[in-house]
């Protein structure tokens, strides 16, 4: 398991954000999956030239969101109940789609027959 995490200090997003941010978007993507383990905050931390604090929250509110687990001599590793999302960008499409198909009274049924028209070549 390789990624790279990097951190804009001139960027007014905190750098403890900017972090939680990359791993999250890893693991919704599935580039990080369950089981793979992050690396140690200390290590973080010195290779982004961070506070161990810093490395630290992020790490911490992944957790909360329950990407994560953190175990003492464990490490940290990504949980099974992580699975990848949708991109945001597909996700925003979707709920677009669904609204207009909504306003013009359409069914479910009517709905999930017109996407799979439209990927049928």
């Amino acid at each position: 398991m390789t990624f790279e995490v990097r951190v804009d200090t001139a960027s007014p997003v905190p750098p403890y954000e900017q972090i939680r941010v990359q791993l999250s978007d890893l693991i919704d993507q599935g580039r990080l999956v369950a089981g793979d383990r992050l690396p140690p905050v200390r290590q973080l931390a010195a290779d982004l030239g961070l506070a161990v604090g810093t490395v630290g929250r992020a790490y911490r509110e992944l957790e909360a969101a329950g990407k994560v687990s953190s175990r003492r001599g464990g490490g940290t590793r990504v949980t099974a109940e992580a699975a990848p999302q949708p991109p945001a960008e597909l996700a925003r499409l979707a709920a677009d789609y669904v609204a207009a198909a909504r306003r013009l009274g359409t069914t479910d049924r009517d709905l999930i027959a017109a996407v799979q028209r439209a990927l049928t070549p």
